[in-house]
This record gives C-alpha cells, sequence and structure tokens, in this order.
C-alpha cells in the first residue's frame, strides 16, 4: 500500500509542478503544492521499500527452507503372541 500510495502522490505532484492540468486554486500556489507532493511521494515510496526489506527473511538456508532435526523414536522388537495351551484330546 505504501508504494501505491507514494506513486499516487509522486504523479499528481508531478501534473501539478508541472502545470498539465490547470486546478485554479487561488489560495494556494499549485507549484509549490506540486513540488511538496512530489517530496512526499518519493519518501512513502523509500520508506516503503525500507519497511519491506526490513521484513523480508534474512539468514542460511533460503527462503522456505526447513531442516527437520527431530529424532526418530525408538524401535521396539516385536511383540510375539503369548504361547497358546495344546488342544486336549
Amino acid at each position: 500500500m505504501g508504494i501505491g500510495l507514494g506513486i499516487v502522490l509522486l504523479l499528481a505532484g508531478l501534473i501539478l509542478a508541472l502545470d498539465v492540468v490547470n486546478v485554479g486554486t487561488e489560495f494556494v500556489d499549485e507549484g509549490a503544492l506540486g513540488w511538496i507532493l512530489i517530496l512526499v511521494g518519493v519518501l512513502s515510496i523509500v520508506l516503503a521499500l525500507v519497511m519491506n526489506r526490513q521484513r523480508a527473511p534474512r539468514g542460511g538456508g533460503g527462503a522456505g527452507t526447513v531442516v527437520d532435526q527431530r529424532q526418530p523414536p525408538p524401535q521396539q522388537p516385536p511383540q510375539q503372541p503369548p504361547p497358546q495351551d495344546p488342544p486336549r484330546g
């Protein structure tokens, strides 16, 4: 969201600073407002990239590599069925 907002602010600032569209505001200078929006847009993009880099996984093993270090359970000898009595007869 930060990168998208930065691009929108940057484009709006360029439109105002370069007088592509005449908005017709007499109470504020369009060129100054455009340059302010350009600076805020660039700052927003830079901050978004820095924040995304801090969230990225680091370290060895690569992304998504899982190392299973569990020990298998000890093996038990197979159980013998109990001896049956010989048939009477």
